[in-house]
């Protein structure tokens, strides 16, 4: 049996942060409490003291581009980052080449990977136009939810047809996860602008080619078809203010209808695009300071549910293309714990907060078997974060394949120190260790 006994560590856990020791056999928990005496001889102790010990965060959505998408990041390099960052489960999107919109297509990421992941992983099966059949084949048990784009992105899978909309809304209890974009009103505005200035559009112009309108429409249309049909919907990367008035206030245990915002819509706004260019240029797109304000609001009143990251990576060639040739997205895996410990420090939210947004409610919405929370019985996935260990974001320790970050030059005041998935630590003194110990998530439903 492999022990390991965390100790004297600010453990954080369902609102309430608490000084105390926690037992790991094997991948995991089997105490917490206080003055925890090793059980065995070879039990490896960490002394934690002065430092916070947190659930691994779960983000809710991803893009690790494998299969087909590799050059620009696969699932060992981009989980690999994720551990680093402090993310110990990831729920990957459908979007890769050949899209996943097959049971047999689905079960290939699966496989890969059960060979390669550092972090615990779970893969959304993709909707399209004309693959209903498939979608309703999904077992609830061990696949995360049915993904559909109301929207084209990266590998475009827009279902625009109304009447399969309705069908996979009224057909499935599972979880559906919508990326809201309306396309008509983007095209509108994008031809506006390319009758202006061709495909070299000044990056300013972003968030109004994919509008708040936009966004708006879409996701208005996806609540009222989930209230009509009584679907289990879940709204990816909400990234404006007028959208959060579509959510409500009540424990996220009985909503109906949840919301995500990505750490990028709470740490940028539309002036940034001046100094970073394509590097934050977003599906949705980065808009407004009282965007912005908006969504900071409706996080911390709890009509947004989760912070994920929306980890999309492409090379940096192809992120120095013109305009309409570079493509959106951009690697956040490795940061995204660290930028809302910053905000913490700020004093915008409170590290409770943070863990209830990247970790409980995760678990929450997707009824992960036994992850997001510090519980006996419950797998060691475990982040110790040390938050007075300033460290400048840099080519040299940036783990993304692409090689870049949107925060590069940023010092951040908290590290991550290690990372445990499954009891086993993947991460410590600024290095992965070689342990492929990702598990696939599994489903109370």
């Amino acid at each position: 049996m492999k022990t390991i006994l965390i100790k004297n560590a600010k453990i954080v856990n369902e609102g309430t942060i608490f000084e105390g020791d926690v037992l790991i056999e094997n991948e995991f928990i089997v105490d917490i409490g206080e003055n925890i005496s090793p059980k065995t001889s070879d039990c490896k102790i960490i002394d934690a003291e002065g430092n916070y010990l947190i659930p691994g965060a779960i983000d809710d959505q991803v893009h690790f581009r494998e299969p087909g998408l590799t050059h620009k990041g696969d699932i060992a390099s981009e989980s690999r980052a994720a551990v680093a960052g402090g993310i110990t489960s990831f729920i990957e999107q459908p979007n890769t080449v050949p899209n996943a919109v097959t049971q047999e297509l689905l079960e290939d990421k699966y496989q890969i990977a059960a060979q390669s992941s550092f972090a615990n992983y779970s893969f959304m099966m993709g909707a399209t136009n004309d693959n209903l059949e498939e979608v309703l084949k999904t077992n609830p048990k061990n696949v995360a939810g049915i993904k559909i784009f109301l929207g084209s992105s990266t590998g475009n899978m827009l279902v625009d047809n109304e009447a399969v909309l309705e069908k996979i809304f009224s057909s499935t209890k599972m979880l559906i996860a919508v990326h809201c974009e309306d396309e008509e009103t983007i095209k509108a505005n994008l031809e506006k602008y390319k009758a202006e200035y061709g495909d070299d559009i000044p990056m300013e112009f972003h968030h109004l080619i994919r509008s708040e309108e936009a966004c708006y429409i879409s996701s208005s249309k996806a609540v009222a078809l989930a209230q009509r049909t009584g679907a289990r919907l879940h709204i990816f990367h909400v990234s404006t203010a007028k959208e959060t008035e579509l959510f409500s206030k009540i424990p996220v245990e009985d909503k109906q209808i949840t919301a995500e915002v990505c750490v990028h819509h709470l740490w940028f706004t539309n002036e940034d695009y001046a100094k970073k260019g394509t590097f934050i240029k977003w599906n949705p797109a980065v808009k407004t300071q009282a965007d912005k304000d908006g969504l900071w609001k409706a996080l911390l009143d709890d009509r947004i549910d989760v912070i994920a990251t929306d980890h999309a990576p492409h090379t940096l060639e192809e992120k120095k293309n013109p305009y309409t040739s570079a493509p959106s997205g951009g690697p956040l895996v490795q940061h995204a714990v660290v930028a809302m410990f910053e905000a913490f420090h700020q004093g915008k939210i409170s590290i409770e907060k943070i863990i209830e947004k990247m970790a409980h409610n995760p678990a929450k919405i997707f009824k992960i078997d036994r992850r997001g929370f510090i519980k006996k019985g419950f797998y060691a996935d475990l982040v110790i974060v040390n938050p007075g260990m300033p460290w400048r974001v840099n080519k040299e320790n940036i783990l993304y394949k692409c090689g870049w970050s949107p925060f590069e030059n940023q010092t951040f005041k908290s590290r991550i120190t290690h990372t445990f998935v499954n009891g086993e630590l993947v991460f410590q003194n600024a290095k992965v260790k070689e342990v492929h110990s990702g598990m696939r998530l599994e489903f109370n439903r």
